[in-house]
């Protein structure tokens, strides 16, 4: 194997949507950093069935701003 081409894994604390913690190792920042995730599967629609609207990032406010000037001409 060559040697120095393999990522540095170290762990991190992974902080869930609902609060809960667990550590694990990865490439993802530095050692002892935590990751806090915004959707995981105890929020996903995919995993949970329930549909909710969630706008982290001002994605609905994005897309207007993006789209804003976009419409038929008079």
């Amino acid at each position: 194997m060559k040697q120095d081409i393999h990522p540095d894994y170290h762990d991190i604390t992974v902080v869930m949507t609902d609060g809960t913690e667990f550590k694990t190792r990865s490439t993802w920042g530095a050692e002892g950093d935590t990751m806090r995730l915004d959707i995981d599967p105890k929020s996903h629609p995919a995993w949970t069935g329930v549909h909710r609207m969630i706008d982290t990032g001002g994605q609905i406010a994005k897309f207007n701003k993006r789209f804003a000037n976009f419409g038929l001409k008079k």
